[in-house]
């Protein structure tokens, strides 16, 4: 029986909850802090701020939300990812994006990284994260992009042949997430490029929709808005 997409991440990541920073960042070859810094640049979160962190492991975008003054709630289907966000001073909460525990207009924000592949009904995680946010809040995701052009078969030769070796290297569990993570990306691509997936969000009620693709491609920052409430008579 095939494992669904939530079930699957969380048999895939929960047990590299230890050294999962440390890896993340050496198998995006130095770039995952540097995609993740730009999406929360991005939507100008600030002191006072109430942000929701979706799939939020071991706090890194969280960490980055607290810098700059929000109270930041992590959110991740996943108890031990989850451990050292909390021991870092975040409100930790274990439920999925597809079932959000919170009330209408409760975050200024919500950031995930990593998050839609995962997700058994894109529109439907969607539908309930803008749910959260208020009028004139924001919405940022951070995302493995796919590289165009002469760089794409580089990308298809490090994503199915460099990831899985140096997934060896760093135990048995990363050389599962290194054989499953290509064929993954590619196949999110090739249901949502970009252009596909932030006119998804604006189907859904979002505005302002953005993105960017960072380190030649192989990154992708998109955030936007929820519309502001128009004035009563």
């Amino acid at each position: 029986m095939t494992e669904s997409p939530p079930r699957l991440a969380q048999g895939l990541f929960a047990p590299l909850a230890p050294g999962y920073e440390r890896w993340a960042r050496i198998l995006s070859l130095g770039q995952d802090p540097r995609w993740r810094r730009r999406m929360v640049a991005a939507i100008g979160i600030g002191p006072g701020d109430t942000v929701l962190d979706i799939a939020a492991g071991t706090g890194s975008i969280t960490r980055l939300l607290q810098e700059q003054g929000a109270s930041v709630v992590s959110l991740d289907q996943s108890l031990h990812m989850l451990g050292g966000a909390v021991a870092r001073g975040a409100t930790g909460v274990v439920a999925t994006a597809e079932s959000l525990p919170f009330p209408e207009d409760r975050f200024d924000a919500v950031t995930f990284g990593y998050l839609l592949r995962y997700v058994g009904d894109v529109t439907g995680a969607m539908n309930e994260i803008t749910g959260v946010v208020r009028p004139g809040g924001s919405v940022a995701m951070v995302e493995f992009g796919r590289p165009r052009g002469v760089w794409r078969p580089l990308w298809w030769g490090y994503t199915r042949l460099v990831l899985p070796a140096a997934g060896l290297i760093a135990g048995s569990g990363w050389y599962r997430v290194g054989r499953f993570l290509g064929p993954s990306i590619d196949g999110f691509a090739d249901r949502y490029p970009p252009r596909r997936l932030a006119a998804l969000w604006e189907t859904i009620g979002l505005v302002d929709v953005r993105y960017e693709r960072l380190s030649l491609g192989g990154g992708l920052v998109m955030w936007g808005r929820r519309p502001d409430r128009e004035a009563g008579p």
